[in-house]
């Protein structure tokens, strides 16, 4: 690890990456270019396509793998590893843009900024031990994914989080629009591919002179390998009011099976380090398999996908982690003797959600998926601690928000779970 020279003692990641600026400023107290995408929403290729899938892009490897190393350098990680114990955030739905007569632009940034705020507090102050990475579980940006609103959405209200950010997309961010029907004005997921999945790290056009690099993933999915844990990002696709989807289900939707034939083999490829104790596994997607919240729900062809892909790995992992639904829940799902936490944090700052009306009082369960606690709903997000340094290795997954908290423990060893609050 190293750092800036002078006063600051900001990180220089690997290819000299920088993360955040030299010194925290005050957050910006209206949008530098006002958020238009809602008008986009009646242009005749939305309207159109409004309900179809995208294509997804090719990833630039196959498969497509990255390990934190080779962002931040070898140092930090080293020292995660010697320490065995690793930290880092996650939360979706950050994009401050819902504007309208319930809310003024101020209050839309205002609550995004009250989370990154509170996540590059945690950075300051854990400094080497404190989270190492965030990763953003999508809908970086609103209404639809254009590059001219990364600066107010995203690079400004994280421009003080010094630490790594890494992202699948959300269907906000793969959605598109166009004058015509029959071609969008710009390509599914151009921002996006530009921000997070460049060739090389450096600045972006986007980020209005701010000086976090540009992310090089190797693709919209893709498997990020740190230290005691691997996180197996998925593209859910660009359906808002519908289903995720990552593969064709049987030849319903007319895209590849290639995400599903990744995710089973990414699951294969570890499961001999998850079963020798070596890391914790763990799958990310934008939208939930298990929701139940008032506008989405959740998505049965996507939970019976991720099944498929565990099944035929024989692995499990060990928590997946969704957004989408712009409130906290919290699901155990049992499954061949394994507890697993199904974490729906969709609150990093777009609008909120209300839970389901009508639901009976928690903990309820449907199926094998038990909703544990009552909903939250308020802005907050996710700090992940995968804990080596005692017997049993454990992961635990805490929510965090203004007024109420709520985590969950996974012994690793066992596949239970021993919930530490709200539970």
């Amino acid at each position: 690890m190293r750092t800036r020279s002078g006063s600051s003692s900001n990180l220089v990641g690997n290819e000299n990456r920088l993360f955040a600026e030299v010194k925290p400023t005050a957050d910006e107290t209206q949008f530098q270019l006002d958020n238009t995408s809602d008008r986009y929403y009646n242009s005749p290729y939305y309207l159109l396509h409004k309900d179809e899938l995208q294509q997804v892009p090719a990833p630039r490897t196959s498969p497509p793998r990255m390990e934190l190393a080779d962002v931040l350098g070898s140092d930090l990680t080293d020292a995660v590893t010697a320490a065995k114990k690793i930290i880092f955030h996650s939360v979706g739905d950050t994009g401050a843009a819902k504007v309208n007569h319930f809310q003024t632009a101020q209050q839309a940034i205002a609550h995004e900024a009250s989370v990154a705020d509170a996540m590059a507090h945690d950075v300051r102050q854990g400094g080497a031990d404190g989270p190492a990475f965030f990763f953003h579980l999508g809908d970086v940006v609103y209404n639809f994914g254009e590059g001219q609103y990364y600066y107010d959405q995203f690079y400004e209200p994280f421009r003080d989080y010094d630490r790594p950010i890494f992202a699948i997309p959300g269907n906000h961010d793969g959605a598109v629009f166009g004058d015509t029907p029959d071609r969008p004005q710009v390509p599914t997921l151009t921002a996006f591919l530009r921000n997070f999945c460049a060739d090389t790290a450096g600045p972006s056009p986007d980020a209005g002179g701010l000086v976090r690099s540009t992310m090089t993933q190797p693709g919209v999915y893709f498997t990020l390998d740190a230290p005691l844990v691997s996180i197996v990002g998925l593209y859910t696709n660009v359906i808002d009011g519908g289903p995720g989807v990552i593969s064709s289900e049987g030849g319903h939707y007319p895209i590849p099976d290639d995400q599903l034939t990744f995710l089973t083999g990414e699951l294969e490829r570890l499961k001999p380090q998850r079963e020798a104790g070596e890391r914790a596994v763990l799958v990310a997607c934008h939208h939930p398999p298990a929701s139940a919240d008032s506008k989405h729900g959740g998505t049965t062809g996507l939970a019976n996908d991720i099944d498929q892909a565990c099944r035929s790995a024989g692995l499990w992992p060990d928590a997946v982690l969704s957004g989408h639904a712009h409130l906290y829940q919290r699901f155990t799902r049992e499954v061949d003797g394994r507890e697993i936490p199904y974490i729906v944090s969709g609150s990093g700052g777009f609008a909120a959600t209300r839970p389901q009306g009508g639901a009976p009082p928690v903990p309820w369960t449907k199926g094998e998926y038990t909703l544990v606690n009552d909903p939250i709903v308020d802005f907050g997000y996710l700090t992940v601690t995968v804990d080596a340094t005692g017997d049993p290795q454990t992961l635990t997954i805490a929510f965090q928000s203004p007024t109420s908290g709520d985590s969950v423990t996974v012994n690793l060893a066992t596949g239970k779970l021993a919930p530490t609050s709200g539970g």
